[in-house]
C-alpha cells in the first residue's frame, strides 16, 4: 500500500502525527501539492510539487493510485475519486470515506457549493482544533491496523 497525501491545505497538527505512523510502519508515502510542504524528513517519504491549478496535484494522485492505496484529503472529489479506483481516503477530521457515505457527501458538497453560487453567504468549515487531530489519529491508526 502507498499512502497519498493531498498536500494543499494540510493541516500542521497533523504533520507529526502522520510523520509518526510513516516510519513506525515504514509506509512508502507521496506527499503531492502545488507548492513546497513538509510534513517531515523521512527516507519513506517523496515530495512532489505540481503546476499551480485547481485539480492539479489531485489528478497526479489520481493517475498514481492504485487499488487499495490510502489517500489522505479533505478534498471530496478526490475522495470520489478514490473510492471509484477502489483505494482508501481519510479526512483531515478522521472521516474514512467510503462506498456508503461517499455519494452523500458529495451531494451535500454540491449542495453547498450551489448555495454559495446563488449569492448566499455561509459559514465555512469550523476551525481545525486538537480534538480534530485526535479523531483523524484514531481513525488513521484503527485504518492502518485493520489492513495491517
Amino acid at each position: 500500500m502507498t499512502l497519498y497525501v493531498d498536500g494543499d491545505a494540510f493541516p500542521n497538527l497533523l504533520k507529526p502525527i502522520l510523520l509518526r505512523a510513516i516510519e513506525r510502519l515504514g509506509l512508502k508515502t507521496l506527499v503531492i501539492a502545488n507548492k513546497k510542504i513538509n510534513i517531515g524528513k523521512s527516507s519513506n517519504i517523496t515530495y512532489m510539487v505540481v503546476d499551480q491549478g485547481a485539480d492539479e496535484a489531485d489528478n497526479k494522485i489520481v493517475e498514481f493510485l492504485q487499488k487499495g492505496d490510502l489517500v489522505i484529503t479533505a478534498d471530496i472529489p478526490l475522495a470520489s475519486r478514490t473510492i471509484e479506483k477502489q483505494a482508501h481516503a481519510i479526512d483531515h477530521r478522521g472521516l474514512e470515506y467510503t462506498e456508503d457515505n461517499i455519494k452523500e457527501c458529495l451531494a451535500v458538497r454540491n449542495l453547498m457549493q450551489e448555495i454559495r453560487d446563488s449569492g448566499e453567504i455561509t459559514k465555512g468549515p469550523s476551525a481545525f482544533t486538537q480534538k480534530d487531530a485526535q479523531k483523524f489519529a484514531n481513525s488513521l491508526n484503527a485504518f492502518l491496523q485493520k489492513i495491517k
